[in-house]
C-alpha cells in the first residue's frame, strides 16, 4: 500500500464511556494507521460525514449502550447512500453473539468484544483494507 490505512474511531449516541475507544485508537496508531477519533455523542450522520471528509478506509464504532442493533444498520444505510461501498464498518463493545451474527449478515464487518487482543483488531482492518480497497 502507498499510504497508511485511515480509520475513523467513533462513539455514537449517549454512550459516554470512551476509554475502550481511546485504547483502540492508540493501538491502531501504534500499528501504523492514521486514526481520526470523533469524540463522544456523535450521530450516525456525523460519523458518516466525518468519514467522507477524512477519506477513511474503515469506520470503527465502540458501543457499550446496547444500541448496536439500531446504530450499525443506520450507519450501513447512510454509507450506502453516500456510495461508501468499499469502506469497512467494524466495531466492538458489549454485543451478544447472536446480535453479532445478525449484524454480520447485513454487512457489518467483524465485531470485537471486550478482551480481544488489539493486534487482532489491527490485523483484521489491515487485511480487509488490502483486499477490498484500491489505492
Amino acid at each position: 500500500m502507498q499510504r497508511p490505512v485511515r480509520v475513523l474511531v467513533a462513539k455514537v449516541g449517549l454512550d459516554g464511556h470512551d476509554r475502550g475507544a481511546k485504547v483502540i485508537a492508540t493501538a491502531l496508531r501504534d500499528a501504523g494507521m492514521e486514526v481520526i477519533y470523533t469524540g463522544l455523542r456523535q450521530t450516525p450522520e456525523m460519523v458518516v460525514q466525518a468519514a467522507l471528509q477524512e477519506d477513511v478506509d474503515a469506520i470503527g464504532v465502540s458501543i457499550l449502550s446496547g444500541a448496536h442493533n439500531t446504530i450499525f444498520p443506520k450507519l450501513l444505510t447512510l454509507m450506502k447512500q453516500e456510495g461508501m461501498n468499499d469502506v469497512l464498518l467494524t466495531g466492538g463493545g458489549i454485543i451478544p453473539n447472536e446480535d453479532i451474527e445478525e449484524l454480520t449478515k447485513i454487512g457489518v464487518g467483524k465485531l470485537f468484544t471486550p478482551g480481544t487482543n488489539t493486534q487482532d483488531i489491527a490485523d483484521y482492518i489491515k487485511d480487509w483494507v488490502q483486499k477490498n480497497r484500491s489505492f
